[in-house]
């Protein structure tokens, strides 16, 4: 019941939002983290690479934070993540203001049960499942989920935001 410690896994229980949780031993010499997500749900549960969603910080032109969710098999179009946003430029926040402005540490960032609600832009891609994953608020830590309860939890918009 340790995964229910997260903000994330405490945000889907209080929305009373379908979920399951998958965790996997986390290497800290992994490249990337959502490339080791991939790797492991891939041989362990079969999940397309496709299926599996990344979540980056960015900062907008305004100084704003906000919020990117899109297949860990993808780049990020800044431009089309900014103009999704409403923003007319976005670069990725630094770390420590990423960290900060939403409560989880790097490779462990969820979308969901941030510290604060930052405008989210999830990609267009994520409605062709029927379920997808990001983080679940800790590196190792994956929750399974119906996009359009990522997309309402998060308040966010959808959007083609790959390069």
């Amino acid at each position: 019941m340790a995964a229910a410690a997260t903000p994330a896994i405490r945000a889907l229980v209080s929305a009373r939002i379908a979920h399951t949780v998958h965790s996997y031993d986390h290497d800290p010499r992994a490249g990337t983290f959502g490339a080791e997500a991939a790797d492991v749900l891939g041989a362990r549960l079969g999940v397309e690479a496709g299926q599996i969603f990344k979540t980056l910080v960015l900062e907008l032109s305004t100084g704003a934070l906000a919020v990117a969710v899109l297949p860990v098999s993808v780049t990020l179009s800044l431009k089309a993540a900014a103009a999704a946003l409403g923003a007319p430029k976005a670069a990725m926040a630094e770390r420590t203001r990423a960290e900060r402005g939403t409560g989880y540490v790097l490779g462990g960032i969820s979308p969901l049960g941030q510290r604060k609600r930052h405008p989210t832009v999830v990609d267009v891609s994520a409605l062709d499942w029927d379920q997808v994953f990001c983080s679940a608020g800790r590196r190792g830590l994956e929750v399974a989920l119906a996009p359009a309860d990522l997309v309402r939890l998060t308040g966010a918009v959808t959007a083609a935001v790959t390069a």
